[in-house]
């Protein structure tokens, strides 16, 4: 399980970074339109949040630590958040369509948001792949705090 717990945050993490790729894509199709976001609506609302609900079962099923099988649920919530954010950004254009100055503030942070989840999604990563690392038969991991004599 804990192999497959790294392989699915792999592809989290490439479907996150597959995120901007489509973002952009829609940011530089001309002429601009409904469709021109429609890779990044559908990875985003369909292909991420199946990739985050199984990164957190095989969390689980790995038996990672509590905090990590948290961690991997996060971009659930990262994600639900970022059409909230979109909503709102939109909803600060002026009454000819033109957006106004709040509503790009807005705007940006359905980016940072997005930033964020995918610093979620590389220490989800991290985690799995260090809890695939075997233990030699006998070696506990060592934990030590700073400061204390190991």
């Amino acid at each position: 399980m804990r192999k497959a717990f790294v392989i699915v945050s792999v592809l989290s993490l490439v479907a996150f970074a597959l995120q901007f790729v489509f973002a952009a894509v829609g940011g530089f199709t001309r002429p601009t339109g409904d469709d021109a976001y429609a890779l990044h609506s559908v990875n985003g609302m369909a292909v991420i949040p199946v990739l985050t609900v199984l990164t957190a079962v095989f969390a689980a099923l790995a038996k990672a630590p509590g905090r990590l099988i948290g961690l991997a649920i996060l971009p659930i919530g990262l994600v639900v958040l970022q059409p909230l954010i979109a909503m709102l950004a939109e909803a600060f254009t002026d009454a000819s369509g033109v957006s106004t100055p709040l509503g790009l503030t807005i705007g940006g942070l359905h980016a940072l948001n997005g930033i964020i989840a995918v610093h979620v999604v590389v220490g989800v990563h991290r985690g799995a792949r260090q809890l695939a690392v075997p233990v030699p038969a006998g070696a506990g991991r060592l934990v030590t705090r700073e400061g204390e004599p190991a």
